[in-house]
């Protein structure tokens, strides 16, 4: 009788921690994710829920790739480019001056026309970040209004203008938690079509090396 005592006093003391387990979990998932604050004004910081989203680390990290790229591709072309005027430079005392200058003009023109190639695709990089950015918005637009509707509020404000608030207003974790389960890190969004801007004239080459027979500035 004793041991099936103890056995029953087992069995029902493990039941009531599983009962207690089980009457916890809505309080631990409700610390996870409290309930939004009523207010009629909420905070938002802007910078802070893009760079934090998926959507945000995952434009990020496909910036750095290509920015990495990029770098490498700029230095390879400026040792190629260096190469070319050791070579040209080598072979101007077997050259006429006209012969020379042909080379020399043309070895500008290539410059001009590499290092504009260039600066539009670093260009396009930043242009790139600033697209991502307004498709975040526009697909976070519609969870934000929500967002403002549950909580009762009519606006939402950037706290950088902000002197002094309340943190509890602050829903950008929040926002976070909700664009990240509605759009995820937007690999499956469409990209929109954007020109790339083109860059303003390129500044003026390198000095490339001129042949002792030809006057600085040689007058048509």
């Amino acid at each position: 009788m004793r041991g099936t005592s103890l056995s029953a006093r087992g069995g029902l003391a493990a039941l009531m921690i599983l009962l207690a387990l089980g009457a916890s979990s809505p309080s631990v998932q409700a610390q996870e994710n409290p309930p939004l604050i009523r207010s009629p004004v909420l905070s938002l910081d802007q910078d802070r829920m893009f760079a934090i989203s998926e959507f945000g680390k995952r434009i990020e990290a496909e910036l750095q790739a290509d920015s990495r790229v990029l770098e490498a591709e700029n230095r390879r072309i400026e040792a190629e480019l260096e190469a070319e005027e050791k070579d040209l430079t080598a072979r101007r005392p077997a050259m006429s001056a006209e012969a020379f200058r042909a080379l020399a003009d043309a070895f500008d023109t290539k410059v001009q026309r590499i290092r504009t190639e260039q600066t539009d695709k670093a260009r396009a990089l930043g242009q790139r970040t600033e697209n991502a950015q307004r498709q975040f918005i526009e697909a976070a637009r519609p969870v934000l209004e929500q967002m403002m509707v549950d909580a009762g509020a009519v606006v939402i404000i950037d706290p950088r203008s902000v002197v002094m608030s309340r943190a509890a207003i602050d829903v950008t974790d929040e926002a976070i938690r909700r664009i990240n389960a509605n759009i995820g890190d937007g690999r499956n969004m469409p990209t929109p079509e954007v020109t790339a801007p083109r860059s303003p004239a390129a500044p003026d080459a390198p000095a490339t090396p001129r042949s002792p027979d030809t006057p600085a500035n040689p007058q048509d």
